[in-house]
C-alpha cells in the first residue's frame, strides 16, 4: 500500500535536547491553574537538584548555630509527684487542648478531627469548583442561602456548648463573605480581583487558619492554672 493509499500519516522529527517543548493536556470542564510565561532557562535536573541541595545545606547551617546561640525553652526533667498546673500539651497541640475545654471528649478528640479527616479524604475525588471561581459570581441567591443556612447551624452549634471564642472569627469570615457577595452583584464586577473573586476552598482555609490560630493563641498564653483564663505577663 504507497502512502496516498494510507487514510492517516502521522510522524515525530523533534529533538527535545535542542528544542524542549512543554505540553499541557486540558481536559473537558477544567483549566490550567498556572500561568507561565516563556522562559530563558528551564529548571531541571541536575541544576535544580542542586539548588535544592544548597538550600537545603544552608538552612541546616543557619539553624544549628541558631541552637548555639539560644537555648530550646525547655523545663526540668518531668516529675510524676508533681505535675504542672496547668499540664498543657505542646503548641501544635494546644488548639485541640482548648477544644476540649468547651466540648466533651468524643466531641473535640473524636468527632471533629474524624470529621475534618475524611473531609480532606473525600474532597479530591469531587471536581468542586476546579476553575476556581468565585463563590457568589454564579447562582448567588442559591448559595447565599446556603451560606446563610451553614452559618446559623454553626453559629448554633457553637453557642450551645458556650465556644464564645471560635464565634468571633466565624462571624469576622461571614461579615468578609457577604461583602464578597455584595461585591459580585454589583454590575461591571471584576470577576478575577478582591473579595468577589474568591472561590468556597479560599473561605474553608481563611475560616480554618483563623480558628486554629486564636485557640492556639489563647491556650499558649491565656491559660493558667486549672485552665482557667490568665494573663501572660503574671506568674502563678
Amino acid at each position: 500500500m504507497s502512502d496516498e493509499q494510507k487514510p492517516f500519516v502521522a510522524g515525530i522529527d523533534s529533538d527535545q535536547r535542542k528544542a524542549p517543548v512543554r505540553v499541557a493536556f486540558v481536559t473537558r470542564r477544567t483549566s490550567p491553574a498556572v500561568k507561565v510565561a516563556d522562559e530563558e532557562h528551564l529548571m531541571t535536573y541536575p541544576g535544580v537538584l542542586f539548588r535544592i541541595a544548597v538550600a537545603i545545606e544552608v538552612f541546616s547551617i543557619f539553624l544549628i548555630a541558631l541552637a548555639l546561640v539560644w537555648d530550646a525553652p525547655l523545663e526540668g526533667l518531668a516529675d510524676p509527684m508533681h505535675t504542672p498546673n496547668p499540664a498543657k500539651a505542646p503548641w501544635y497541640f494546644l488548639g485541640l487542648q482548648e477544644l476540649l475545654h468547651y466540648f466533651p471528649p468524643v466531641v473535640a478528640g473524636v468527632l471533629i478531627p474524624t470529621l475534618v479527616i475524611i473531609a480532606l479524604i473525600i474532597i479530591p475525588y469531587f471536581n468542586v469548583n476546579v476553575e476556581g471561581k468565585g463563590l457568589f459570581l454564579e447562582d448567588r441567591a442559591r448559595r447565599l442561602r446556603i451560606f446563610a443556612s451553614v452559618l446559623l447551624s454553626l453559629s448554633v452549634f457553637l453557642i450551645m456548648f458556650h465556644v464564645y471564642i471560635a464565634l468571633v472569627p466565624t462571624l469576622i469570615v461571614a461579615v468578609l463573605m457577604v461583602m464578597a457577595a455584595r461585591q459580585a452583584a454589583k454590575p461591571g464586577a471584576e470577576p478575577r480581583r478582591g473579595l468577589a473573586a474568591k472561590p468556597l476552598s479560599f473561605w474553608i482555609m481563611t475560616w480554618f487558619l483563623a480558628e486554629l490560630v486564636l485557640l492556639t493563641a489563647i491556650g499558649t498564653f491565656f491559660r493558667g492554672p486549672g485552665w482557667s483564663w490568665a494573663l501572660p505577663w503574671r506568674t502563678y
